[in-house]
């Protein structure tokens, strides 16, 4: 496994904007401790997957629940890691409205580590789950 190497808010926000998926995203880590993360995404319309029902497509509630899973871990090893499996869960549609994402380390392996996620609204209820397992003992 990776050697222990924790990141503040402030360095997980600026490096998890590097990517440019995470650019358009436009997300934001507003909490970050040891093996948790939050991020809030403003949405897009580009969101939509049925813009008459007005909710959005669930590939984005999958890529947020990957991304704070993976980044949990990155609070704790200094750096995300590929995904090797994950799953997800769909509770309620996702409306108009800032999406709020909180990741968590479930477990930290020499080989492979554990996170989840849950997605939540505005008002806090949940929008989906889902953990997924990553390659941590993977090189740079």
């Amino acid at each position: 496994m990776s050697e222990d190497i924790k990141l503040d808010r402030a360095e997980l926000d600026a490096r998890i904007r590097r990517a440019p998926y995470h650019q358009w995203l436009g997300l934001s880590v507003t909490e970050a401790g040891d093996g948790e993360i939050t991020i809030e995404v403003p949405w897009r319309d580009e969101f939509f997957v049925n813009a008459e029902a007005g909710y959005a497509h669930g590939g984005i509630l999958a890529a947020l629940v990957d991304l704070a899973a993976d980044w949990a871990i990155a609070t704790k090893l200094g750096r995300p890691f590929p995904t090797i499996d994950m799953r997800v869960d769909y509770h309620r549609p996702a409306l108009k409205g800032t999406l709020r994402v909180k990741g968590k380390v479930i477990r930290l392996g020499s080989s492979f580590s554990t996170s989840e996620a849950r997605v939540e609204d505005a008002d806090g209820k949940l929008l989906a789950s889902g953990r997924g397992t990553y390659a941590t003992g993977t090189g740079k």
